[in-house]
């Protein structure tokens, strides 16, 4: 007796044998476009037909083809950078530089600022991709530093390029900034100009680009013979609040030191503030260095001594990495920090 179109619509796939979409369409009542969409986290589908589907995908044990979705994945003339980055400055820099790259060459720069922490924020840089079509998309730090977040794109076939204190990826998907180098060099100027009692205010201990900085700092001092107590190292969140509230924490201590590093301008913005509370003068009381050296760091008075890292040249770098063809040779990029002298520091008294 001939089988009845049901019977050959349920029909499960072939033992042995790896479902494909055709057999996840018929299989759920579905046109093959359905659940590409569905695959493809369209919004375009009714929410139960996607349980269904999906339901159906996990039973059978289908895993989507990655060429399929990346031909369903059609490209616009878009940049992405997603970023959570407390620091404002640092992404206007960034920007300026992804747009000094994308400048007539047909591309525009779209931004998506998110918070990493949100258990959901994955999904929000998914749908932002997918909707937006994304041609690449570079990835800032903190963001940079989540694997999930680099193996979701992977996923779905859209290309990006990871900006990090260290290596974290392959060597084409990498911009490495060498944080590690630029503190082991401010280690060696204040070590130079004799300090021996110096501090560090950190970034966030979860945070790369902190543990890089720290570790190159505290390792250089060691090498020249200084230990940093625990006492000396006070962690904070790269914003100028926290800066004022380590600030406090170290200079109220009956002994102060006689140099702090910050990790960022912001945070050293905010031992200025202190500073000049309590009557503290810099650099004569006390020595001060930031990193990044951002705008703000020629402008605070004495000028900030502070670490260089260009970050609008970052920018360009990674936006030319993004548009450079599949078949380019492509190696690991990398932007080298450097320390600019100004007045914010001296020998000790």
């Amino acid at each position: 007796m001939p089988r009845t179109r049901k019977e050959v619509s349920s029909r499960p796939p072939v033992p042995g044998k790896a479902a494909t979409i055709n057999d996840i369409a018929r299989l759920a009542g579905v046109s093959k476009k359905t659940v590409s969409r569905i695959i493809n986290h369209s919004p375009l589908v009714r929410e139960d037909t996607r349980e269904k589907v999906e339901a159906l995908m996990r039973e059978v044990g289908y895993t989507p083809d990655p060429l399929a979705r990346g031909l369903a994945f059609r490209r616009s003339f878009l940049i992405g950078m997603v970023y959570d980055n407390p620091t404002a400055q640092f992404i206007v820099n960034m920007q300026y530089g992804v747009l000094d790259t994308l400048r007539d060459s047909g591309f525009e720069l779209v931004v998506h600022p998110c918070d990493s922490r949100s258990p959901n924020y994955i999904d929000g840089v998914r749908r932002f991709v997918q909707q937006q079509k994304l041609h690449g998309v570079m990835l800032v730090p903190r963001v940079s530093e989540d694997q999930a977040l680099a193996d979701m794109l992977d996923e779905i076939g859209c290309r990006y390029v990871r900006i990090a204190a260290v290596a974290m990826d392959k060597p084409e998907r990498m911009l490495v900034t060498h944080d590690q180098d630029g503190a082991a060099e401010v280690a060696d100027y204040l070590q130079t100009l004799g300090h021996r009692d110096i501090a560090v205010i950190t970034g966030p201990a979860d945070y790369r680009s902190a543990i890089e900085r720290t570790r190159g700092f505290v390792g250089a001092l060691a090498r020249r013979g200084i230990e940093l107590p625990k006492s000396r190292v006070v962690e904070a969140g790269y914003t100028f609040e926290s800066g004022v509230a380590a600030a406090e924490k170290l200079l109220a201590a009956k002994k102060r030191p006689t140099a702090v590093f910050c990790e960022n301008d912001e945070m050293a913005a905010g031992v200025y503030r202190v500073a000049l509370r309590t009557g503290i003068q810099i650099p004569q009381q006390l020595s001060v260095v930031g990193y990044d050296d951002s705008p703000l760091a020629s402008r605070l008075w004495p000028p900030l001594t502070s670490v260089r890292r260009d970050t609008r040249d970052t920018g360009r770098i990674a936006a030319a990495m993004l548009l450079q063809s599949d078949d380019a040779p492509r190696a690991m990029a990398s932007v080298r920090p450097h320390l600019v002298i100004r007045d914010s520091c001296q020998p000790p008294q």
